[in-house]
């Protein structure tokens, strides 16, 4: 059985650097990402040849979306996915903790009973936030200002059987908040040229 991840989503930017993240650990993540990136031409097909899920929010395909993951999970797949849904409605690069989770996370987890592992990332806003204008301009500069960001992943937590879908999204939450809080925390210690990710040990 695969591991879920649980990501926060903060900019377009931080899946490219949560997956580097995993990679140097040796995991290779199905992703679940928005349907409306397999428009974008090219990155549709890489995101199908790599096995990517699209979900389709607000719309009846998004429960294949959890099927395919199940699957995957079965096989012996991890899925990263973000339980916040899409991108905050925010100005800045400012850090801030997780939103509230939607319920996919607790479906998928009490189908498999997976277990979960929470990874915060702090600092992605500063390569690509704000209007496209600004987006574009973050990723130019970027190589000269050197913004800092930093991974943490937690040790892994299964959900009991007997836990609402209220208690298990709080437990979750709580522990992506941790997560991202000790990744903001390290932001001071780590560049974006080298990247810096820190792992708990297992429980």
């Amino acid at each position: 059985m695969g591991s879920i991840i649980i990501a926060n989503h903060t900019s377009l930017s931080d899946p490219v650097v949560v997956l580097a993240a995993l990679r140097r650990l040796g995991t290779e993540p199905i992703v679940l990402a928005a349907a409306g990136l397999w428009r974008i031409p090219l990155l549709g097909r890489v995101l199908t040849r790599e096995g990517h899920i699209p979900v389709h929010r607000h719309d009846p395909r998004a429960a294949q979306a959890l099927q395919e993951a199940q699957a995957a999970l079965t096989a012996g797949r991890s899925v990263l996915l973000y339980p916040e849904g899409g991108l905050p409605h925010r100005k800045g690069v400012r850090e801030a903790p997780p939103r509230p989770f939607h319920p996919g996370l607790f479906h998928l987890a009490h189908a498999t009973g997976a277990q979960i592992v929470p990874l915060g990332q702090a600092g992605a806003r500063a390569l690509a936030s704000g209007n496209p204008i600004e987006q574009m301009a973050r990723l130019l500069t970027a190589p000269l200002r050197r913004p800092r960001l930093h991974v943490h992943v937690r040790a892994p937590l299964r959900l009991r059987s007997e836990q609402t879908q209220a208690q298990a999204l709080a437990l979750t939450h709580r522990a992506l908040t941790q997560a991202w809080h000790t990744a903001a925390r390290q932001l001071g210690a780590s560049l974006i040229l080298t990247g810096h990710c820190t792992l708990d040990p297992p429980a």
